[in-house]
This record gives structure tokens, C-alpha cells and sequence, in this order.
């Protein structure tokens, strides 16, 4: 495959630089730039739109949360955390961070973040191109899109479904009831898993994690999140036509235009 187009962001130099020269080693990388803040990260992103972005989250002006808050979806590239500080792990898989390395940086553990991140645009470039066919099948057979896609899952075999999903956290292990599971948020091969008020991260991707909860219970209702419809507690129609699901305990949730026919029918019930 080609190399990923990546910047650093960093505003340290000796930072930048060394990351820099442990890049120049890594074949699946291309650095194309350098920033030194937010603002001109966010310059930059507009101007090359890169594969990848190394980001720093502790800068003086805008932080690495606050140059992904202002990030358009459409032109999101993904983004590995390069940080001194563990305590935003949690918030950095919430904006879908790919990986979250610790500086001082461990060559495994790069090579290991690139690897993810080399798979994650193997995803997305699969989906573009299942987009591209069930385009062109609705094209042929004037099928719907919710409709080929329920053929095309129609052959699974009948399956029963756990109780409780595993999380590891260390040398630790929770057990997860799965009634108790509100939604889930994809971040590349990691899930937020949201259940009894707290946060858990797993080590999965969402097609692994989406196979072993029950689709007529867990609704995808955006490329990266599934939720459980026992928890939705009301919804409202948003003017470009998306969802705005509520759930117990006040969290919400959008549904995309895309999956929204896949709850229209629970909330017209």
C-alpha cells in the first residue's frame, strides 16, 4: 500500500524532531509537515489533508481536544495522541482517537500505534468500496439500501447471545452485563463500552464487538456507535433530517441519515 500522509503537532521541537527522525524509519509513514500549535494544525490540515495526524494534547492555546473539536467530519484525518500524561485516555478514544502513546516513546509500542492505524484506513477504505457496490446493485435492482444489506446478512446462522462480554484493564478482567450496555463508540481497534455510568475500553473493532450483541436489541445508528434500544427513552427530528436519540440517564446520541431507517420503525411504534 502507499505510505500514510502524516504531520506532527507538537510544540516542542526536540519533540517534533525526534518523532520526526523515528518516522523517517518507518515505511508506512510519509511526514509532509510540521506544526508547532493548534492553529497551525489546523492550517495545515486544511491545506494537505493528511492521512494521519501525531498530536500533542497539552499546548498552549488550543489543545489537541481543541483542534479536533474544530475539525470538520468530512475532512477528520486520524489521529494518534503523542502525550506525556495518561489521564486522557479515556477522553481521547471518546473523540475516536486511533491510538494514545506515552511519551517517552517506546519503539514497539509506535510501530504497534502505525500498525492500527494502517488497518483503520484498510477499514475505511473497504467501506468506501462496500459503498460503491451496494451503489451500484440499488442502481441495478432499484433495491434499497437497508434492503441488500439485509440479504446480504440474511445467510447467518441463528446464534445465541452471552450475557456478559469480558474487558480487560490491566492485570484486571470486568465482566459486563450486556443488558446493562447503554452504546458503544468505536475509536479504530479500541470500543468505548458505556454501561452502568462508567466507561470501559476494550481492545476490539466494532465488527467483533457488534457480533456478539443481539442486532434486534443494539442498534448501529452511526458508522461508530451502537446503542441499546432499551435505554432510549425519546427522540426528536433534527432539521438535516438525522435523529437525536435521548437515553436513561440523559446521555444522547445522533443517528445518521444513513441508519436511520433502521430505528424509524422503533420510534414510530
Amino acid at each position: 500500500m502507499n505510505s500514510l500522509t502524516a504531520i506532527i503537532v507538537d510544540d516542542e521541537s526536540l519533540a517534533r524532531r525526534g518523532l520526526s527522525l523515528r518516522l523517517q524509519q518507518i515505511p508506512q509513514v510519509d511526514v509532509i509537515g510540521e506544526c508547532s500549535n493548534g492553529q497551525e494544525a489546523l492550517a495545515l490540515i486544511a491545506e494537505q489533508s493528511p492521512d494521519l495526524v501525531f498530536l500533542d494534547i497539552q499546548m498552549p492555546g488550543l489543545n489537541g481536544f481543541d483542534v479536533i473539536g474544530q475539525l470538520q467530519a468530512d475532512e477528520m484525518p486520524m489521529v494518534i495522541f503523542v502525550t506525556a500524561f495518561d489521564e486522557y485516555a479515556v477522553d481521547a478514544f471518546k473523540v475516536h482517537a486511533v491510538d494514545y502513546v506515552l511519551k517517552p516513546i517506546d519503539d514497539d509500542r509506535l510501530h504497534e500505534a502505525i500498525e492500527r492505524a494502517v488497518a483503520h484506513h484498510q477499514q475505511q477504505e473497504s467501506a468506501r468500496t462496500k459503498e460503491k457496490l451496494v451503489e451500484m446493485v440499488m442502481g441495478m435492482t432499484g433495491a434499497s439500501a437497508s434492503s441488500i444489506e439485509q440479504m446480504a446478512e440474511s445467510s447467518s446462522a441463528v446464534q445465541s447471545w452471552p450475557e456478559k462480554i469480558s474487558i480487560k484493564d490491566g492485570s484486571e478482567i470486568h465482566f459486563i452485563k450486556v443488558p446493562d450496555i447503554q452504546w458503544v463508540d468505536a475509536a479504530g481497534d479500541y470500543m468505548c463500552v458505556h454501561a452502568g455510568g462508567k466507561t470501559h475500553i476494550m481492545r476490539t473493532t466494532m465488527k467483533q464487538l457488534e457480533a456478539l450483541l443481539n442486532p434486534t436489541i443494539f442498534l448501529r445508528v452511526h458508522r461508530s456507535t451502537i446503542v441499546n434500544s432499551n435505554v432510549i427513552t425519546g427522540a426528536q427530528t433534527l432539521s438535516n433530517g438525522e435523529y437525536l436519540l435521548t437515553l436513561e440517564g440523559g446521555s444522547q446520541l445522533k443517528v445518521s441519515r444513513s441508519y436511520r431507517d433502521k430505528v424509524k420503525h422503533l420510534l414510530t411504534a
